[in-house]
């Protein structure tokens, strides 16, 4: 009774281990094909940022391009992965006295439910608004806004988001576009 039972058990892990074995198989193609296989870009819009936060947003993919998007006043960017957009990063000039609030109200692709720096920063999920320091244009009245909004991204992450909004507008206002004010 014993050898059938070892015969009997047998039998019934093999089909298992087969079956577990075709998954790990399966699923390990699975894995080879949802890779990065581009490298992760360390600036957006010239402007150098946390390349850990950015990948947080960026998918599996081939290829990546970053495109400027840039227009008077406004100077932007896009990541593109095998043609979709993925991240969308600006820098803006509004109104002095307005508030990273104030931006986020008014370009907000959601709710904004985050807040740093006394309310320098305001983030979520997938996007981020951030207000420079020092970046004023006293001809126009205008300061200068950080702005970079990840629609696309399956990945929602408020740590990350905030990483990234804190290094591209410390990136920004060591800029040129800082630096000469109306620099337009």
């Amino acid at each position: 009774m014993n050898a059938r039972r070892t015969a009997s058990e047998k039998l019934i892990h093999f089909p298992t281990a087969a079956l577990t074995a075709l998954l790990l198989l399966v699923s390990g193609c699975g894995n080879e094909e949802q890779k990065r296989n581009y490298a992760i870009p360390r600036s957006l819009c010239g402007m150098n940022v946390d390349s850990e936060a950015l990948a947080s947003f960026l998918p599996a993919g081939q290829k990546v391009t970053v495109k400027d998007r840039s227009y008077p006043g406004t100077k932007g960017c896009q990541v593109i992965v095998d043609g979709t957009l993925i991240v969308t990063a600006v820098q803006t000039w509004v109104d002095e006295g307005r508030t990273a609030a104030f931006v986020a109200a008014s370009q907000s692709l959601d709710t904004v439910d985050r807040s740093a720096e006394e309310g320098r920063y305001q983030y979520s999920g997938y996007e981020a608004y951030g207000k420079t320091h020092g970046c004023v244009d006293t001809k126009y009245k205008q300061e200068l806004y950080a702005v970079i909004q990840a629609p696309s991204s399956e990945h929602h992450d408020p740590d990350a988001m905030k990483r990234l909004i804190v290094s591209f507008t410390k990136s920004v206002e060591e800029s040129a576009e800082c630096m000469s004010g109306a620099g337009r």
